[in-house]
């Protein structure tokens, strides 16, 4: 029986429509005549789902007391005895109730693949294992359940079921997906249309990520070499060049024209001889391509157009972007550049662009390393030269009536096995010194045309002809075996160097350090294994390429790190010069994954320390800030209520203002509380509208004294964007600080003008002010400054502020005040199509 198949609906959010598609596809096979029926579907009280439940066979449930409670789980043995041909099996990241056969949802599905019963399913985007830490930092709420990435990956069929934000908090919002009781807090908190989008798109692009390695699977199972243009890929030819920057923004231009164009700058290195490249340049352009939203990647090629075609063709790319030629005008002897080569060969389904540059022709900077290996067509020549060569000579000699005598018929010779071995190597040489000495025999050594020779001096001179010629060739090929070696040498320098200065600076990632590893030996797919011990499985810590290795016995290539780890190559078997540098590449990928992992432990350590420092200021506040107006309240109301004492009205008037004052500071103080909370879990969402100053400062004065504070708005100001609410809150905070700070008698004064398209309004203040160097604490939660006293608050004013300012795109700093005190700046958006006041108009606020 063979393994069962599984098709997956992939939703970005709760309430998208997952089980709803998944049990119209269940009713399409029924009507097909399927044996389909229900393992679990669960729906959450959704009257439509729940309709579509009806004519379905559903199997029964198993169930299972836990802490006093009865629940419900799939009964996998009862799916199993009922052996249908499709089951549905819903929320595939689900944690069994303990005491199941299994503890994950998904675990009970490989158990109905594996006997051969098809599973339809369905998973959020934020139930990936791999996206916890992003589905985190997005919305705030750790997810607890998860199914592994591998798990969804291996599906048959992976279907996104998409929803726009919008429509999919109309439905939260008409109560189609939670109660009512339940909809504003979801609409409030993780349903924000931010939070939707932000999902969204990870959705879009795991399911794009999966569908391009369908197709480039699919390609290779075929032997497809033709490119599909699915999407734009640009390729980026670059040599190290002063013009690579020119083409890399200028294939960005072309990736912007179409949706989803990916950008891929490819730098080619010979195997046998590197060309004169700047490390330094081509660092530059590497930064400027990720800058770009691209990726760069080093390959090892002999042939320079074929290398830079099969890697175009490799990942799928529509368009290659080159330069012309800084080769000048009389090196085109030497062949045609790599421009005319690959638009020659690119065939119909790519398109090359040559782009000029400034140093078109001018030349190359430094001169080019020849190649370590002398190559087939100077090995052609050299045996056209050793071979042909002295057959010419000899027929040109033996038809001229001069006798240059036997001496310099010989030198004529020699020159011919010279030029044989500088350009053919050894072997070409040998054979012209071989067949010179015999032409040499046969038509200028008496007797002539015999194989014999009369004069000792004579068979002196050809050994000795012979002897040089073999010498000469001797030195050439020991030349270019020493120039092949010493150019692999730098070849793996160069590559060690990029990988260390990458991993050094950060910029790599385990995935990224294995697909250099890939496109640097040629690879299918590489993949690091690990283990806790010895006899303990192996399992992935990371792999790219289609169908990595699950054992490292399984690879064409493997390179121990340690005791329990290894990376594992599959494609070709390597030659033991390459494994030096795979070696290097093994110990760097241990580095990145241990750096990766104490990364996140530091993380979870800033959360964690983050979060006990503000729980400890928050308990501190409650403790003391909080309980001090409520103990003055509780000391008022107990005296209004004793019956010991007779109160005149002007005592209890004085006792219902401490009430009043008492309650008033409750309330600001809770209310500081909470904004701070918003703000710390990303919940605060400013409606921006259009609105003037005036209408809103004058509103965020009422909690100090009438005389405390002066106004200076003039009515010129253009409108700003803001969100009214949040900027009354803002600017009453900060006012109330400046009033707590201004000396008695002293008015704190409220300004506003434009500067640009921003305008700024400033408080002024004539306290102590506020040294440089805690300019930046002063808008820290729960920081005060000096030794202001306890009642004055709990230090969250203008952590409120600043952090309600930059909500609305605006900025909030401190400066001092000339003369002495502190001045509150802050800078808000102008509106569009508004007249701007004349320049002295808005020159004349005073500050």
């Amino acid at each position: 029986m063979g393994r069962g198949k599984l098709r997956i609906y992939l939703g970005a959010a709760p309430g998208v429509g997952k089980t709803y598609a998944m049990l119209s596809e269940a009713h399409r096979r029924v009507e097909r005549g399927t044996d389909c029926v229900v393992g679990f579907v669960e729906h959450h009280g959704r009257p439509r789902t729940e309709v579509m439940l009806h004519g379905l066979e559903e199997v029964g449930r198993r169930e299972l007391s836990y802490r006093g409670a009865v629940f419900t789980e799939m009964d996998v043995d009862a799916v199993l005895a009922r052996c249908p041909a499709v089951v549905l099996v819903d929320e595939l990241a689900h944690s069994n109730v303990p005491g199941s056969r299994n503890g994950k949802r998904w675990q009970d599905v490989a158990e109905l693949l594996a006997a051969g019963i098809d599973v339809v399913s369905t998973v959020n985007i934020q139930h990936l294992e791999s996206l916890g830490d992003v589905v985190e930092s997005i919305t705030g709420v750790r997810q607890r359940e998860t199914v592994p990435d591998e798990v969804v990956r291996r599906a048959d069929q992976i279907e996104l079921v998409d929803m726009s934000p919008q429509a999919l908090r109309r439905r939260m919002a008409h109560g189609n997906i939670y109660k009512s009781d339940k909809v504003d807090a979801a609409l409030s908190n993780y349903f924000r249309p931010g939070n939707l989008t932000a999902l969204r798109e990870l959705a879009l692009l795991w399911v794009a990520d999966r569908v391009d390695e369908y197709l480039q699977a699919y390609r290779g199972e075929h032997n497809i070499r033709t490119t599909w243009q699915a999407r734009e890929r640009i390729v980026v030819g670059i040599t190290g060049g002063p013009e690579g920057r020119t083409l890399i923004r200028r294939a960005a231009r072309l990736a912007e024209k179409g949706a989803g164009g990916e950008v891929l700058a490819v730098y080619i290195s010979r195997s046998d001889g590197l060309t004169a490249a700047s490390p330094k340049e081509l660092a530059v352009q590497r930064t400027l391509v990720e800058d770009m939203g691209g990726t760069f990647h080093h390959v090892i090629g002999d042939d320079i157009p074929s290398a830079l075609l099969e890697f175009a063709r490799g990942v799928n790319a529509t368009q290659i972007v080159l330069g012309s030629s800084r080769r000048k005008a009389w090196q085109y002897v030497f062949g045609p550049g790599v421009g005319a080569t690959v638009a020659r060969e690119s065939g119909p389904d790519l398109d090359v662009h040559i782009v000029t540059h400034e140093e078109a022709a001018k030349g190359r900077g430094l001169p080019v390393a020849r190649g370590a290996r002398l190559g087939r067509p100077r090995i052609i020549w050299g045996w056209l030269v050793g071979v042909a060569g002295p057959v010419v000579l000899a027929l040109t000699l033996s038809n001229v009536d001069a006798d240059l005598g036997l001496a310099n018929d010989m030198l004529l010779f020699l020159s011919l096995t010279v030029a044989a071995a500088l350009l053919g190597g050894l072997l070409p040489a040998l054979a012209s010194a071989a067949f010179g000495s015999f032409l040499l025999n046969w038509f200028f050594t008496p007797p002539l045309h015999r194989v014999t020779i009369a004069d000792p001096k004579n068979i002196v001179a050809i050994v000795i002809f012979v002897g040089v010629a073999v010498a000469v060739a001797s030195v050439v090929d020991l030349a270019a075996r020493r120039t092949h070696q010493a150019a692999r040498l730098r070849a793996e320098s160069e590559i060690l160097s990029f990988l260390a200065g990458s991993v050094l600076r950060g910029e790599t990632t385990l995935d990224a350090l294995l697909e250099r590893v890939r496109e640097t030996f040629a690879m299918e797919s590489v993949a690091l294994l690990e283990r806790a011990g010895d006899g303990e499985p192996w399992t992935c810590a990371g792999s790219v390429g289609p169908a990595p290795v699950e054992r490292p016995e399984d690879a064409d290539v493997d390179m121990p790190v340690g005791d329990h780890m290894a990376l594992a190559l599959s494609g070709r078997v390597l030659p033991a010069e390459d494994r030096r540098v795979l070696a290097a590449f093994a110990a760097q990928a241990a580095v990145v994954l241990d750096r990766q992992r104490l990364q996140q432990e530091a993380e979870r350590a800033r959360t964690l320390a983050e979060g006990n420092r503000i729980r400890t200021a928050l308990l501190a506040a409650v403790s003391h800030d909080l309980r001090t107006p409520l103990a003055a309240i509780k000391a008022a109301v107990s005296s209004l209520r004793s019956d010991d004492v007779a109160w005149s009205d002007d005592d209890e008037a004085e006792l219902l203002a401490a009430i009043e004052e008492g309650a008033d500071r409750l309330d600001n103080l809770v209310g500081n509380l909470l904004d701070m909370s918003r703000l710390q879990t990303g919940t605060v969402q400013p409606l921006i509208r259009e609105i003037d100053l005036d209408e809103v400062v004058p509103m965020a004065l009422g909690g100090v004294p009438e005389d405390s504070v002066g106004l200076d708005i003039p009515e010129s100001l253009p409108m700003v964007r803001v969100d009214p609410g949040l900027l009354e809150r803002a600017v009453a905070n900060i006012v109330e600080n400046a009033v707590k700070y201004s000396p008695e008698g002293q008015r704190v004064l409220v300004a506003a003008s434009t500067l640009g398209d921003r305008v700024e309004l400033r408080v002024v203040d004539r306290g102590p002010g506020v040294p440089d160097d805690a300019k930046d604490r002063i808008f820290e939660p729960f920081q005060r400054y000096g030794d202001a006293p306890r009642g004055a608050g709990v230090g969250l004013g203008l952590a409120v502020a600043r952090g309600f300012a930059e909500a609305m795109s605006g900025t909030l700093a401190a400066e001092d005040t000339p003369g002495g005190g502190l001045t509150m700046v802050l800078t808000l958006t102008a509106a569009a199509g508004r007249a701007r006041p004349r320049a002295e108009l808005s020159a004349q606020v005073t500050s």
